[in-house]
C-alpha cells in the first residue's frame, strides 16, 4: 500500500471514529432523557399563601409563539448555542393577572423585566391596564430593575413601586427607525436591482436603491414616530408625577438635570420621580419578604411565576380545544405574510386559509376574529386568504379584523374585507401600496467570464437571474404592479363603502396610526382584542360563548417530539437554558433579520405588499 493511501485509511479511521463517538453521546444524552422522564413523577405545582405572582417577561410580547423544532431547540440548549429570541404570549400574561387579582393566594404580582425586549407599543398599553386593573383590587405591584431600557420602564410605570440599583441607570431615547441600506454593496457585486413601485411613499425597496431616506419616507417617519412618542410619554405622564425635563426629548433639558444630582443617574431618576428608591438586590429580597413573609425551603419571598401558575389553574387564556357551547374562532395572523405553508411566526398563504376554512366547516362556530400582527409580504398570499375570509361570510359567519402592533400593507390586506375592522390607537397600519423587486446578476458573471446565451421561441420577456431585463420585460413588469395597486384601492375602496379616491388619497404607500386610520375611514373603531371578540360576538347575536383559538394541527411525528423533548428541556440546568443575549448579539440579529428579509420574497408574481416602517414580526 502505497504512502498516500496509508495516510487517507488512517484519516478516514479517525474521521469513522469521531463519527462513532458523536453518534454515541447523543444516543446516550435522548436515552438518560427518556429515562429520567419515565421516572419522574409528575410535581403538583403549588401555588403558595400570601405569595406574589411574578410576571417573567422574558423576550417579546407576542400574539403568537414562532414555531420552534423541539429537536433543534434542545440540543440547542445542550450545547450551549444562543437560541431563538424569547417570545411571551401576551394573553397568557393578562390572563394570569386578571385570575389573580381574584385569587385570596395572590398578595401582589413582581414584574421580573430585566430581560424584556418590548414588542409593540399597544400590547404594553393592555399588559398595563391589566396591571392599573389588578391595583384596584388594593394588591401591590412591585418591580427591581439593575437598569431599564425605555420598554422595561414602561410596564414598570404601571407598577405601585420602580426600585432601583444604586448604580443603575435608565434613560429615553425616543421612538424612530433605522435602516441598512446595501445600494453600494450591490454595485460593488455587480447585482442588478430592478425594482418597480406604485405610491409616492412606497419606501420599502429604498436599502437596495438607495444610500440613505428619501424625503418622503422622512416624512412618513416623523408623523408616525412623533405621534407614538406622544403617546408614550402622555401614558407616562398619567402615571407617575415625573420631571418634565425627563421627557422633553431635549438632550439640554437631561445634561441639566443629570448635572444637577452629581453625574448620578441613579439619584437623578428618584430625585426626578422616574423610581422610588435605590435597592440593592438583597434590600429588595427582604422587601418582599416582609410583604409575603419567608419561603423557608426557598430561603426567599413566597412567589410562582406566571407560567406556573396558569398551569396550576389548567387553563390558558383561550382554550383550543372544542367545547360544547357556540364559540368565537380566533385566528392569529403574526408574521411577513408568504406564499404556501408557514409554521407560527410566519403567515403562510395556504396555511392561514386553511384555519379560517376550518372555522368556517367548523357547526360551532359561529364568528371569527382574525388577530392579525404583520407588516405584509406576499400579494397573492393575502389575496388567497382574503379570498377565505369571504367563503366565511358567504357562510353567514361575520368576520372582525382586529389589528395588534402592526397591520399595515397586506396585514390592512386581510383585514380590508371583514365586517369591522377594530385597531388600537397605536396600531400602524395602512401603506396601501405595491412594489415588485428583482436582482439579477449577469454583470456579476461577466465579471467571471460567465455568460447567458441561447434560443427562445418568442421574444416574451423570460425572468432569469442570469440574464437582465430589457425595457419590455420591464415595462410588463410596471404594468402588472400598477393593476395590482388599482385592485388593491378599488378592493379597499368597496370593502369600506369609499370612493376610489378617496381611498387614493390616503394609500400611495402611506403609513398611519389606528387613532389617523380611524378618521380617514380605513379603521371602524378603536379597542383590543377583547373588544373585537365582544363585537364579534354582537354580530353573530349570540350572548353565551366560548373563545376557540384555531391552531395548525401537529403532524404526529411533531406532536411525538414536541411532548419528548419539551418536556426534556425542563429538567435541563437553568444555566443552559436561561440566557441574556447581549446589546453586540441583539444587533447582529436585527442585521440578520434585514438580510433574510428577502429570502421571504417568494411571491409568485413577484408582488409584494410590505410596509417600509413597520418591524418585523
Amino acid at each position: 500500500m502505497s504512502g498516500t493511501a496509508s495516510v487517507f485509511k488512517k484519516l478516514f479511521g479517525l474521521i469513522n471514529t469521531i463519527r462513532k463517538i458523536i453518534v454515541n453521546i447523543v444516543f446516550f444524552i435522548v436515552l438518560i432523557v427518556v429515562i429520567s422522564l419515565f421516572a419522574a413523577d409528575e410535581e403538583l405545582i403549588r401555588v403558595p399563601d400570601n405569595g406574589v405572582l411574578v410576571l417573567e417577561l422574558n423576550g417579546r410580547l407576542v400574539e403568537e409563539k414562532t414555531w420552534v423544532d423541539p429537536v433543534d431547540a434542545f440540543f440547542d440548549e445542550m450545547l450551549g448555542g444562543s437560541g431563538a429570541p424569547a417570545e411571551v404570549l401576551v394573553r397568557d400574561v393578562v390572563s394570569a393577572i386578571e385570575n389573580a387579582a381574584t385569587d385570596d393566594r395572590i398578595s401582589g404580582i413582581q414584574l421580573n423585566i430585566g430581560s424584556f425586549a418590548g414588542g409593540g407599543l399597544n400590547k404594553m398599553q393592555v399588559l398595563g391596564d391589566a396591571l392599573v386593573q389588578f391595583r384596584e383590587t388594593g394588591k401591590p405591584v412591585m418591580t427591581y430593575a439593575d437598569a431599564y431600557s425605555q420598554d422595561q420602564y414602561y410596564i414598570a410605570a404601571h407598577a405601585d413601586k420602580i426600585y432601583l440599583n444604586p448604580l443603575g441607570m435608565l434613560m429615553f431615547e425616543g421612538y424612530g427607525s433605522y435602516r441598512l441600506y446595501f445600494q453600494e454593496l450591490l454595485e460593488k457585486l455587480k447585482i442588478s436591482t430592478h425594482v418597480f413601485k406604485v405610491g409616492a411613499y412606497k419606501s420599502a425597496v429604498e436599502p437596495y436603491t438607495r444610500k440613505n431616506m428619501s424625503e418622503q419616507a422622512r416624512e412618513a417617519n416623523k408623523m408616525l414616530y412623533d405621534e407614538l412618542w406622544q403617546t408614550y410619554i402622555n401614558d407616562l405622564a398619567e402615571l407617575r408625577d415625573i420631571d418634565t425635563r425627563m421627557l422633553s426629548g431635549d438632550i439640554n433639558d437631561f445634561l441639566a438635570a443629570i448635572q444637577q444630582h452629581d453625574n448620578d443617574f441613579a439619584k437623578m431618576a428618584v430625585a426626578t420621580g422616574l423610581v422610588d428608591a435605590l435597592y440593592s438586590r438583597e434590600q429588595f429580597r427582604q422587601e418582599m419578604i416582609t410583604l409575603t413573609g419567608l419561603d423557608k425551603e426557598e430561603k426567599s419571598w413566597r412567589k410562582i411565576g406566571h407560567v406556573d401558575y396558569l398551569e396550576s389553574l389548567n387553563g390558558e387564556a383561550y382554550p383550543t380545544e372544542k367545547t360544547d357551547r357556540a364559540n368565537i374562532a380566533l385566528v392569529v395572523a403574526r408574521g411577513v405574510i408568504v406564499d404556501g405553508n408557514q409554521k407560527p411566526g410566519s403567515i403562510g398563504g395556504d396555511s392561514t386559509a386553511e384555519l379560517l376554512r376550518k372555522a368556517r366547516l367548523d357547526d360551532q362556530v359561529k364568528a371569527v376574529v382574525l388577530r392579525i400582527d404583520s407588516p405584509g409580504g406576499s400579494g397573492f398570499a393575502s389575496e388567497v386568504i382574503r379570498q377565505e375570509l369571504l367563503e366565511l361570510q358567504k357562510a353567514g359567519k361575520p368576520v372582525i379584523a382586529s389589528m395588534s402592533s402592526v397591520a399595515a400593507s397586506g396585514g390592512y390586506w386581510i383585514a380590508a374585507s371583514a365586517d369591522e375592522i377594530w385597531a388600537s390607537p397605536s396600531t400602524i397600519t395602512g401603506s396601501i401600496g405595491v412594489f415588485g423587486m428583482f436582482f439579477t446578476i449577469e454583470n456579476s458573471l461577466a465579471e467571471i467570464g460567465v455568460y447567458n446565451d441561447g434560443y427562445h421561441t418568442t421574444n416574451l420577456p423570460v425572468l432569469d437571474i442570469t440574464r437582465g431585463l430589457d425595457d419590455s420585460a420591464k415595462q410588463m413588469v410596471q404594468l402588472t404592479i400598477e393593476k395590482f395597486y388599482r385592485d388593491f384601492v378599488g378592493m379597499v375602496a368597496e370593502s369600506r363603502d369609499m370612493t376610489y379616491d378617496a381611498v387614493h388619497q390616503v394609500a400611495q404607500g402611506r403609513v398611519w396610526t389606528g387613532a389617523q386610520a380611524q378618521k380617514f375611514g380605513l379603521v371602524d373603531k378603536l379597542g383590543e382584542l377583547d373588544d373585537a371578540i365582544r363585537a364579534a360576538a354582537e354580530f353573530a347575536d349570540i350572548v353565551e360563548y366560548d373563545v376557540q383559538v384555531i391552531e395548525p394541527e401537529l403532524s404526529v411525528r411533531e406532536q411525538f417530539m414536541r411532548d419528548l423533548f419539551g418536556q426534556a428541556s425542563l429538567i435541563l440546568p437553568s444555566s443552559l437554558v436561561e440566557k441574556n443575549h447581549s446589546p453586540i448579539e441583539m444587533q447582529l440579529q436585527r442585521v440578520w433579520q434585514e438580510v433574510k428579509l428577502v429570502d421571504k420574497f417568494n411571491d409568485p408574481n413577484g408582488v409584494y405588499a410590505l410596509c417600509e416602517l413597520c418591524p418585523l414580526r
